[in-house]
C-alpha cells in the first residue's frame, strides 16, 4: 500500500535546454571581442589615434571631477572586495553554497591574474606615427578588478535578484572604468578590454554555477522588486542616450561641413563607448543568465 506524504515543491534542477550553446557562444564572443579590441586600437593607427585623443583630452576636463575619480580609484580595490567578500560570505555561510562560491571566486582570481600576464606579455604598441606610451596597458587592472568583484555578486545572487545586481554592478564597474581614463589612468580601449576578459572567465563560471539545482529557478521578470523589468530598460535607455553624445561627438570631428578641432570630443567618444559597452554587457548577462534559469513549476504531491 502506497503512503502518501506532504505535499512538496519540485522545481527543475537544470537550466533551460539550449541554453549551454548560448554560454558557449557569449564566451567565445567575448574571447573575440578582446582579440578585435586590442588589434584596432594598438595596432592599427586609427585606433590608436582615437584611444590616445580621448586619453589627452582628459586631462582638459580633470579638475574636480579628476580629483573625485582619484579618491574613488583609491578606495575601488577595498569597495570591491569587501562587496564582494560579502556577499560570497552570506551565500556560502548562510545558504551553504560552498562549491558555488569557490567557482565565483576563482573566476575572478583568473580574471585579474589574466588581466596582469596580458599587461606583462602583450608587445608594446607598434610605432604607428601616433604620438604615445609604448608600453601596453592593456587591459585595465583596476577595472577588471571592479567588474569581476560585481560579476561575482551577479553569479551569487539568486534570480530574483540578477537583475538588480547586474545593473548596480555594472554601473560601477562603468564607474571605474571612466575613472580611469578620467584620471588618465588608461584609454577607453583598456576599459572595454577589461570588460570582455571578464565576461571570458565569468561566464563560463555562471554555467557552472546555474547547473546546481533549484537555487537557480526563479518566477520570471516582474515577480519581484530585483527582478523588475526596469533593471534592463534602465542600462538599455541610458546606452542610448550615451550612442547619441558618441554620434555627435563624432559627427563633429568628421570631415564636413560641421567639422571642428577637436577639443573634448574624443573624451566624450571614449566616455561613451565605456558606458554602451557597460551597459550592453549588462543587459547581454542579465538577458542569457534569465533565459537559463528555470521557472519554479507548480507543487506536485511526492509519491
Amino acid at each position: 500500500m502506497a503512503v502518501s506524504h506532504p505535499a512538496r515543491s519540485r522545481t527543475a534542477a537544470r537550466p533551460a535546454p539550449g541554453s549551454g550553446l548560448l554560454f558557449v557562444l557569449a564566451t567565445l564572443g567575448c574571447i573575440a571581442g578582446l582579440i578585435a579590441t586590442y588589434y584596432f586600437f594598438v595596432r592599427t593607427t586609427t585606433g590608436q589615434f582615437i584611444d590616445e585623443s580621448a586619453l589627452v583630452e582628459a586631462a582638459d576636463i580633470s579638475g574636480q571631477a579628476g580629483q573625485a575619480s582619484t579618491r574613488f580609484l583609491d578606495l575601488l580595490p577595498a569597495i570591491s572586495l569587501v562587496a564582494s567578500a560579502v556577499v560570497v560570505l552570506f551565500v556560502t555561510v548562510i545558504r551553504r553554497r560552498w562549491t558555488e562560491a569557490g567557482i565565483a571566486v576563482a573566476a575572478c582570481i583568473g580574471a585579474n591574474a589574466a588581466t596582469q600576464i596580458l599587461k606583462e606579455f602583450l608587445p608594446v604598441r607598434p610605432d604607428k606615427g601616433v604620438v604615445t606610451l609604448e608600453l601596453n596597458s592593456l587591459p585595465s587592472g583596476h577595472t577588471t578588478l571592479a567588474a569581476s568583484a560585481a560579476a561575482a555578486l551577479f553569479l551569487m545572487s539568486s534570480p530574483k535578484w540578477r537583475p538588480l545586481a547586474g545593473f548596480v554592478g555594472g554601473t560601477f564597474a562603468i564607474a571605474s572604468g571612466a575613472s580611469t581614463l578620467i584620471n588618465q589612468w588608461h584609454r577607453p580601449a583598456d576599459v572595454v578590454a577589461a570588460f570582455l576578459l571578464v565576461g571570458a572567465f565569468m561566464i563560463p563560471a555562471g554555467w557552472l554555477i546555474i547547473r546546481r539545482g533549484s537555487w537557480n529557478s526563479w518566477d520570471g521578470f516582474g515577480g519581484h522588486l530585483g527582478s523588475a523589468r526596469i533593471w534592463l530598460t534602465l542600462p538599455v535607455l541610458i546606452g542610448l542616450a550615451w550612442a547619441a553624445v558618441a554620434v555627435y561627438s563624432l559627427v563633429r570631428i568628421a570631415p564636413g561641413p560641421w567639422q571642428q578641432v577637436s577639443t573634448t570630443h574624443y573624451f566624450w567618444a571614449g566616455i561613451a563607448l565605456i558606458v554602451i559597452a557597460g551597459y550592453l554587457a549588462t543587459v547581454a548577462m542579465t538577458s542569457l543568465f534569465a533565459f537559463a534559469a528555470r521557472r519554479r513549476t507548480a507543487p506536485v504531491p511526492a509519491r
